[in-house]
């Protein structure tokens, strides 16, 4: 038998429910401490290191609070065209954001760090996903848009919920695009010694 034993306490740096999700559901044991971080501070460059800078920013500001803690900050963009696709702030912008991405291939972007200030250890990694849509038709659009889920959505869906019948194939991580990308962070939890496999 194989058990899975964690070392020390892991926060999340993220009010996001999807994040939170994913985790649990990779067996973690963590608390929530939403990160309070301007991201309007920080100038949009290169999508990769955008969202690293992000995500750095989130886990260091809780790190310094809980400096005995392994914090997991994470920042998620969708991008196409040299666009960062945001939150729909109304039907109309998440109209506009579905037609363009429909029979089209967009990317997401994740950056995670991982970091312990007592350690003195922060890992940045940015995460990369082809995402490709099926063609949409009209009548698909306004049905999606009406179910109101596109709204608090970076690039007007979810993958993960009534979104997923937009998604023709991906290339790359599943749950990057949801929101974290589980198998690169776990492999770091492990490699840094917070998450520990032992053969019993």
């Amino acid at each position: 038998m194989v058990n899975k034993t964690q070392q020390g306490r892991l926060i999340l740096a993220s009010k996001s429910p999807r994040r939170r999700y994913l985790l649990s559901q990779a067996g973690l044991s963590f608390d929530v401490i939403p990160s309070g971080f301007d991201e309007r501070s920080v100038p949009f460059s290169d999508p990769a290191q955008y969202v690293c800078t992000l995500s750095q920013a989130k886990a260091q500001d809780i790190a310094a609070k809980h400096p005995q803690s392994w914090v997991i900050g994470a920042d998620t963009i969708v991008f196409m065209d040299g666009q960062v696709l945001g939150k729909p702030k109304g039907r109309e912008a998440a109209r506009q954001m579905l037609k363009q991405l429909s029979g089209q291939t967009h990317q997401v972007y994740t950056g995670y760090t991982i970091c312990c200030q007592s350690q003195g250890q922060c890992f940045t990694e940015a995460i990369c996903t082809d995402v490709t849509f099926k063609v949409l038709s009209d009548d698909e659009i306004e049905w999606y848009i009406h179910t109101d889920e596109p709204f608090d959505k970076a690039g007007a869906y979810a993958i993960q919920g009534l979104g997923t019948f937009l998604v023709r194939r991906i290339n790359g991580s599943y749950t990057n695009v949801v929101g974290l990308p589980v198998c690169e962070v776990i492999e770091h939890l492990i490699k840094a010694g917070v998450v520990l496999i032992n053969e019993a």
